[in-house]
């Protein structure tokens, strides 16, 4: 497997985000091995992992909006807003009806509140670590934005609902709060992940290059011969360029007359070389 590249991965339930990256660790040894997008041990679907030089662009891809099928259980919220966790509160359960007036409440830019037990930093300590040995924390609002929800079916008891979310979005906490909007409680029984930006896990046999290019996000710049030793330098100044396909785009394949040399960020008008091919 090349240094550079992108592998979208299926994730089973029942290992962590980290545990999942075993395999491909072991085929890289060496190399540097990380993901975009982490997923909680109870769920499932697609994660990106990043190798070499692509683990460069993972505040890239981690801004990317995300969509999943999820799975909410109502009447018993637990600590963990997941199966994982102990029963903190009851309630009764809503109706189709009152589900079908509330989930479209959600749509749009909103505040939410992150899970206790979640990854976040609060005053310089992990959330779920302090919430482990029981102490209260004042979890802070975020901004998000969830572009579309669909509730696809209500058994009286679980609800599967269809959701595309902005980066920083906890389907957890949408299940807390969908569950106290209609007058119940309810934590996630199932999540599964579909997509990432723009990709799905049908596109897990495309080659690093087609799934950068999805993105949208890069243009291709010609780079002159002359200008090597100053490319090589880390910065791509203007004269160096020779043609740019798409200069509006912020991100940029970067090659010279004997291919692909690497690829770099547009900034101040020049180029940031971030990871190189060659």
């Amino acid at each position: 497997m090349a240094d550079f590249s992108i592998i979208l991965m299926d994730k089973a339930p029942g290992e962590t985000s980290f545990q999942s990256l075993g395999r491909i660790k072991r085929e890289n040894k060496g190399v540097k091995v990380g993901h975009a997008g982490t997923l909680d041990k109870f769920a499932s679907g697609l994660m990106v992992v990043l190798t070499g030089g692509a683990t460069k662009l993972n505040p890239i891809f981690s801004s990317f909006d995300k969509e999943y099928i999820a799975s909410i259980r109502f009447g018993e919220e637990t600590d963990t807003l997941d199966p994982e966790g102990e029963v903190i509160a009851e309630a009764e359960k809503p109706s189709l009806a009152t589900l079908e007036s509330v989930i479209p409440a959600f749509l749009g830019k909103q505040k939410q509140i992150p899970p206790q037990y979640s990854a976040i930093h609060v005053d310089g300590k992990r959330a779920y670590k302090e919430a482990r040995k029981g102490n209260d924390i004042e979890m802070p609002e975020r901004d998000i934005e969830i572009s579309s929800i669909n509730l696809l079916s209500y058994d009286g008891t679980e609800a599967v609902i269809r959701v595309s979310v902005s980066k920083g979005t906890y389907i957890r906490s949408l299940a807390r709060d969908i569950a106290l909007k209609s007058g119940s409680r309810a934590h996630l029984s199932a999540l599964r992940r579909l997509r990432i930006g723009p990709w799905t896990l049908e596109d897990s046999a495309l080659p690093t290059s087609q799934l950068l290019e999805k993105t949208g996000l890069l243009s291709a710049v010609t780079l002159r011969d002359d200008e090597r030793k100053l490319v090589e330098n880390g910065t791509v100044r203007r004269r160096a360029v020779l043609s740019d396909s798409a200069p509006e785009k912020p991100y940029a394949f970067l090659s010279f007359s004997d291919g692909l040399y690497g690829i770099g960020e547009k900034t101040d008008g020049r180029i940031r070389v971030i990871a190189r091919l060659q």
